[in-house]
């Protein structure tokens, strides 16, 4: 399982990636970066298009770099995506892995058949850009059957030996009428059983606990911008743990860490905190930012390491059991086990954040 980094263009620090920086994470394999993001600076667009991002970005050729196409951004905007616009930046800015120009992401409150458009809408350029390396893209959702269904029964597309899996990220943050997490589970086991040929990407997945359920259902490869976004907030994480707010940034809430998890803190192996110790995840401004993303970042990467040792080992049962504290995410793992058992001995997978 891969664990993919997102990044922004916006603010790049902490340079995790960069071997000359202070941040650096050597065991970071993928960084993600948003199409938006260059639609947003047209400047920056010409730049990387003319140096190729791993140039442009900094990103030594051993770190793989993957596009997002905006979804996200698109279906808050309401705007459309310029095709050839879109496959000139992938041609010359050349990401290692780049999907579909545009999906339509289907929100759980929509209708059943405002979310059938949102397939068609995503089927019909799926099935423009099924003959070249553009990864295609279903969602999930109410649909999801019938999207399993038209990407198995389009030779073109059903020969592609990749695809990308959206849509789980309003459901996860609770969304209004957003699927019970159970049903959520049973779409990525389902998505995963149906496309097992398939090396299966899922947007927005990383966590400290949602990465147990991508390593038991065999997903190849996930990203996440949670590591960033936390830090904004003053907030870390703690393996097996969840998220503790560290900083005084505004009115977030969440629970303090208590003097065991302090003590865990002070005994951090991350870059920050053997660097800046306990003092520096509590600092404000890009200081405590960096030193907070490069804790989170390296925590993930850390959690899935040690997941992999213990599928590989054979005890992951008796370990997450004492190791997840999670009370949301344990029945779903428990559920996960079961699932994955069922069938076969999950596969340790690479993971990419």
């Amino acid at each position: 399982m891969q664990i993919v980094a997102g990044i922004s263009l916006k603010g790049l620090n902490p340079r995790v990636w960069d071997p000359q920086s202070p941040y650096h994470l050597p065991q970071l394999q993928a960084v993600m970066i948003s199409y938006a993001d260059f639609i947003k600076m047209p400047a920056r667009r010409q730049k990387a298009m003319e140096q190729g991002l791993h140039h442009y970005l900094g990103v030594p050729q051993n770190v793989s770099i993957y596009l997002d196409n905006g979804a996200f951004y698109f279906l808050r905007s309401g705007g459309e995506v310029d095709w050839d616009e879109y496959k000139a930046f992938v041609a010359q800015a050349r990401p290692d892995w780049y999907p579909i120009p545009q999906d339509y992401i289907p929100t759980p409150k929509m209708t059943d058949k405002e979310q059938r458009e949102c397939l068609e809408r995503t089927m019909k350029v799926n099935r423009a850009f099924s003959e070249d390396g553009y990864i295609p893209v279903i969602h999930i959702s109410r649909c999801l059957d019938k999207y399993l269904c038209e990407l198995q029964g389009d030779q073109t597309l059903s020969a592609k030996p990749q695809v990308a899996l959206g849509g789980i990220v309003p459901n996860l943050l609770r969304a209004p009428k957003a699927m019970a997490y159970s049903e959520v589970l049973d779409s990525l086991h389902r998505t995963r059983t149906e496309l097992e040929d398939k090396n299966l990407h899922v947007f927005g997945l990383g966590g400290t606990a949602t990465l147990h359920l991508a390593a038991l259902l065999g997903i190849d490869s996930l990203d996440s911008s949670g590591w960033r976004n936390r830090a904004a907030r003053g907030i870390i994480q703690l393996p097996g743990r969840g998220e503790r707010i560290v900083a005084e940034l505004g009115n977030w809430r969440g629970r303090r860490p208590n003097e065991d998890e302090w003590n865990l803190l002070a005994e951090c192996e991350c870059p920050s905190c053997r660097k800046y110790g306990v003092d520096g995840l509590k600092e404000n401004g890009l200081a405590g930012f960096c030193n907070r993303a490069t804790h989170n970042l390296w925590i993930l990467l850390e959690e899935a390491r040690l997941i992999q040792e213990h599928l590989e080992a054979g005890d992951y049962d008796g370990w997450y059991m004492e190791h997840v504290e999670n009370s949301i995410y344990l029945p779903l793992i428990e559920q996960a086990a079961r699932l994955s058992y069922k069938n076969s001995t999950p596969s340790p997978g690479v993971v990419v954040l």
